[in-house]
């Protein structure tokens, strides 16, 4: 029997809130899950992650310096996280520092005749790409939002126009994740 873990996935210092709810085999490995949160959240997988509980960090290596790199993603899996504990870290954009805070909600066995990952809820929209953390997008939307804002017109075309950041489109999240169940645990050189 597949174990799934439902996890919480808040991008951390953002207003309005931006939480998914996934469920996804404990078993999954951590570059496929780092996936998974990159549709789930609506990122577009430009930019390294890691992935954090304590001084353990699991992510992309940097050949250039692998003494001060995280343990390799592919290396570790959700559960070995689990192990060590219930809430952990997710970081994506380096120097951005869009962080995420991911809790362990519940466990269960996988139900019959459904796919894993899953998006079970979704909340507030996925701040655009390159905005500038946090902070930036807390002025992109300050700066939609108010016609006589200085950066009003050069951020409305940042991004869609009717940029709404309470609304989410889990009907397209839903197809993606479930395209993307088709590809994960396949790498190269194996049969399909």
């Amino acid at each position: 029997m597949t174990e799934i873990a439902r996890l919480r996935i808040e991008i951390d210092d953002v207003t309005p809130s931006v939480i998914r709810r996934v469920e996804v085999p404990v078993t999954i490995r951590l570059d496929d899950l780092h996936f998974v949160l990159q549709i789930a959240i609506g990122w577009q997988n430009c930019h390294p992650f890691e992935f954090r509980v304590g001084e353990t960090a699991w992510g992309l290596l940097d050949r250039d310096d692998p003494e001060s790199s995280p343990r390799a993603a592919e290396t570790a899996t959700l559960a070995d996280v689990l192990a060590l504990a219930k809430t952990f870290r997710y970081d994506y954009v380096y120097g951005e520092d869009w962080g995420h805070t991911v809790e362990l909600e519940a466990m269960s066995v996988a139900a019959p005749g459904i796919n894993y990952p899953r998006l079970v809820s979704a909340q507030g929209r996925c701040p655009p790409a390159d905005i500038g953390g946090p902070m930036g997008y807390e002025t992109f939307l300050q700066a939609i939002a108010d016609p006589r804002h200085l950066h009003h017109e050069g951020m409305i075309e940042w991004d869609d126009p009717d940029f709404d950041p309470n609304t989410v489109d889990e009907a397209a999240i839903r197809a993606n994740l479930a395209n993307l169940g088709r590809y994960l645990g396949r790498r190269k050189g194996e049969p399909h």
